[in-house]
C-alpha cells in the first residue's frame, strides 16, 4: 500500500463488502425467518415448511457461507491492495 488514496480505496472496498454481506445476513435472518415466514411456509423442503427451515437451519447455513465468502473476498482484496500476509 503506497498512500492515502490506496488506504481509502481499500477501506471503501472493505466497507462495501461488509455492507453487502450484512444485507444478505439481514434478508436471510429477518426477512426469510420472520417477515416472509408465512409465504415461505407454503413451500416444503425435506418435509418441513420452508419458512421454518430458514428460521431453524437455513439461516445458520447462510451465515457459515457468508463467513467463507468474507474470507475469500478479503484475501482477494488484500492481494489487490498489496496488504496480503502471504
Amino acid at each position: 500500500m503506497s498512500g492515502k488514496t490506496d488506504n481509502t480505496a481499500y477501506w471503501q472496498a472493505n466497507v462495501r463488502l461488509l455492507l453487502s454481506l450484512l444485507v444478505v445476513w439481514f434478508v436471510v435472518s429477518y426477512g426469510f425467518g420472520i417477515l416472509l415466514v408465512d409465504v415461505l411456509n407454503n413451500i416444503s423442503l425435506g418435509g418441513y415448511p420452508l419458512g421454518f427451515w430458514f428460521a431453524q437451519q437455513g439461516a445458520i447455513y447462510s451465515f457459515v457461507i457468508l463467513i467463507f465468502v468474507y474470507v475469500v473476498r478479503m484475501n482477494a482484496l488484500d492481494k489487490e491492495h498489496g496488504v496480503s500476509e502471504e
